[in-house]
């Protein structure tokens, strides 16, 4: 095999595709090929490639944090059995990888693989963390959150049940033609929101809408601040972003890019820019965690006050230096100061607080 892809998510699975298209002999490794994925994955459509396979899609979303921004942006979500689709040239190798090194992977059964190995296999470490329980519901019962051809990114006024005073929000997004997920989100938390308090949230929600709780739920827990390792693809090379949990769009586009630099024999690497923007947007994230239950909600109103191409700048490329600061900078100048006391000193304020955001 020319290479070995360790980890069958959409990250591997979008590289795996990538190196075979390029003629490369492809391995990837899954400890369970066959399980099926339960995740929704959606994304920015201006963020896809052309050949994203895309489920269902809207032309705009709306976000409510103080008030209620309608942002003129197109939102998708991915199909995922296309998505895991994979040509009949990748061989699919059932097996947990305890062992690598650049050239050779060894399964827990002692089997080795040989060939360019890249670690997909997602994130690791980290204490902060993205955490969601959702439910399907049929499109009319989520007309109260939802309408018609729009996706509701974050919805942030208060549950009418909550045990913590932990803010969350309510994610909304079609997934069918006739079907929304619902989904209670706590965006970032040092550990990770529990399970049972967004469920208890979601489901204060429903009754309250006098929607009835579908059997079945989607439970949802992203790293966000996870070690990025070289050599790596996906999550493992630290492309989550911090602020959004976002990963996949990213994968899909590089992969391209990344199976051409191993085509040319070419090190697969973290530039100095992709190091500096994921340094960045780890402060942003230690910021976020500072803020004051009340404040998380302003401080998404005003990043939501900012342009479109700033927006973009900021939950875009992972590798936009010039991008990322400009948005971080213009958001700061456009807080508060006992807001921008928190930006500036977040791990002070995180303490003193005693609250994780």
């Amino acid at each position: 095999m020319d290479v070995v892809v360790v980890g069958g998510g959409p990250a591997g699975r979008a590289l795996a595709r990538a190196c075979a298209a390029r003629g490369l002999g492809t391995t990837l490794v899954d400890p369970n090929p066959a399980r099926p994925w339960r995740a929704t994955y959606a994304a920015w459509v201006d963020e896809l490639p052309a050949d994203a396979p895309i489920a269902v899609a809207t032309s705009k979303a709306r976000a409510v944090t103080t008030v209620e921004h309608v942002l003129a942006r197109g939102y998708a979500v991915l199909d995922n059995e296309r998505l895991r689709r994979l040509p009949d040239e990748v061989r699919v190798v059932a097996g947990r990888v305890v062992e690598r090194t650049g050239v050779t992977a060894t399964l827990a059964d002692g089997r080795v693989l040989t060939g360019r190995v890249v670690d997909a296999s997602g994130a690791v470490g980290g204490r902060a963390a993205q955490t969601a329980v959702g439910v399907v519901v049929p499109a009319e019962r989520a007309a109260p959150f939802v309408g018609v051809d729009e996706a509701l990114i974050m919805d942030w006024r208060k549950p009418p049940a909550a045990t913590t005073g932990d803010p969350t929000f309510l994610y909304a997004i079609p997934v069918s033609a006739d079907e929304v997920l619902l989904e209670e989100t706590s965006l970032a938390r040092r550990p990770g929101l529990p399970l049972p308090e967004l469920r208890l949230r979601l489901h204060a929600r429903l009754a309250a809408h006098g929607i009835p709780v579908p059997e079945g739920e989607e439970r949802v827990r992203i790293t966000l601040d996870g070690r990025a390792r070289d050599g790596a693809f996906g999550a493992a090379a630290g492309w989550i972003h911090p602020a959004t949990g976002y990963s996949v769009a990213v994968a899909l586009r590089r992969a391209p890019v990344v199976a051409d630099a191993i085509a040319g024999g070419r090190p697969v690497k973290r530039s100095a820019a992709e190091r500096t923007v994921r340094r960045l947007r780890l402060r942003g994230l230690a910021a976020l965690l500072a803020l004051r239950p009340d404040q998380v909600p302003e401080f998404f109103n005003q990043f939501f006050d900012l342009s479109g191409s700033l927006q973009r700048d900021y939950l875009g490329g992972h590798d936009d230096l010039r991008g990322t600061a400009r948005a971080m900078l213009r958001l700061f100048g456009s807080a508060g100061w006992p807001m921008r006391a928190r930006l500036v000193f977040p791990v002070h304020s995180a303490k003193l607080l005693e609250t994780p955001g």
